[in-house]
């Protein structure tokens, strides 16, 4: 399962103005994906890129019924100090989910970071929105490269 398992990774913030640009590149390059048989596309379920990554397969679905969405979540909390609009997107992408697997069950220091490894390890190809080479996003991509995952970084794909 690994060989047609894609994670996705990238930055909590968008750029605004690019918004539309990297919403229409990572629909493509997912598309081109499952063209070559990749079936199970996995996101961590943050704000930002993640969000973005699982609207797009749940709206590929549609035209592609047999690709699965699985969230793999830090912890049950993850929502906390959310606003109401972003946990009613959070709350209803889990209801549309193929599978919810959560990697801790209370918030600790390294949920995310477990969060991260998992969907790395369970994956041969990461498509990420890596724009600064600081934080989680680069972390979870340098692992990705250490683990040699094909990576697709839309952020260089919009230069």
């Amino acid at each position: 399962m690994k060989e047609f398992t894609c994670c996705f990774t990238g930055h909590r913030t968008l750029p605004k103005d690019k918004l539309s640009d990297i919403s229409a590149c990572l629909e493509h390059v997912i598309i081109k994906y499952i063209n070559e048989g990749y079936r199970y596309f996995g996101t961590g379920g943050a704000l930002g890129f993640d969000t973005l990554a699982a609207e797009t397969i749940l709206k590929l679905k549609n035209k592609y019924p047999y690709i699965k969405l699985i969230l793999v979540l830090p912890c049950l909390s993850q929502t906390k100090g959310w606003n109401k609009f972003d946990v009613d997107r959070y709350n209803y992408i889990k209801t549309q989910a193929d599978k919810v697997v959560y990697t801790s069950q209370e918030y600790t220091s390294d949920c995310m970071f477990k969060r991260n490894r998992h969907l790395v390890n369970h994956s041969s190809l990461c498509i990420c929105y890596l724009s600064n080479n600081a934080g989680g996003t680069a972390y979870t991509v340098d692992y990705a490269m250490k683990n040699k995952l094909k990576i697709e970084n839309i952020a260089n794909q919009l230069i």
